[in-house]
């Protein structure tokens, strides 16, 4: 069974939204150029209506350690999600914090994949994620990657999948791939940041559907 994680969420509504339908993984921006940040204040608040049974999943990109620990604390961080960061900095995250870690492999090509082989001690899992353009930010994009690059490739670990994910295309997205979890965040949003209620809905009984 595929579960999905609804990331950048940043209100109460949405947050609950996500929870109502179903999400397994909830995603907090701790990135001050995304337009999805949440301030500490902002993630200590909406923390606190998450169940036990949903994992709360800090999203970091190149973070300092300094402040992984101070976001963990506010958010009760279960999971850390490190994009742009290198296995030997995720490895010593994971071993500091001693929360779970998913380390972002951006991909465009097939040789893109070989990048996860290099987190096998480092993570916990690894999150396929759609190569933005440069200069762009490095995920939430709404960017897609090729499928099919993912056929024959042996996985290091547990993995996810994510970039252009929407209600329209996941349940293929899943059929195809088998990913164990969906992660989507622009394909539910009406304007970059700003997520949507009933398309939180719409993709989570989509990924059920499937």
């Amino acid at each position: 069974m595929t579960t999905a994680k609804i990331c950048g969420l940043s209100t109460p509504e949405t947050l609950d939204a996500a929870l109502r339908h179903g999400a397994s993984h909830v995603g907090f921006m701790i990135y001050p150029p995304s337009p999805r940040y949440v301030t500490f204040d902002r993630l200590r608040g909406l923390a606190t209506q998450v169940p036990t049974h949903v994992e709360r999943v800090g999203v970091f990109v190149d973070p300092d350690e300094t402040l992984v620990e101070a976001a963990v604390a506010a958010g009760r961080l279960d999971v850390l999600q490190l994009h742009k960061t290198s296995p030997e900095r995720a490895a010593a995250i994971r071993t500091r914090t001693g929360r779970k870690v998913w380390a972002t492999v951006a991909v465009k090509t097939r040789a893109d994949l070989t990048g996860a082989h290099g987190f096998t001690q480092a993570a916990d899992l690894i999150l396929y994620d759609a190569k933005t353009p440069d200069g762009g930010l490095p995920g939430g994009m709404g960017v897609r990657f090729d499928w099919g690059l993912l056929d024959g490739h042996r996985h290091p670990l547990p993995w996810a999948l994510s970039g252009g994910l929407d209600a329209a295309n996941v349940g293929e997205a899943i059929r195809r791939t088998r990913a164990a979890i969906v992660d989507v965040s622009s394909g539910v949003e009406h304007e970059p940041g700003v997520k949507d209620v009933d398309k939180i809905g719409m993709f989570l009984r989509a990924v059920a559907d499937a």
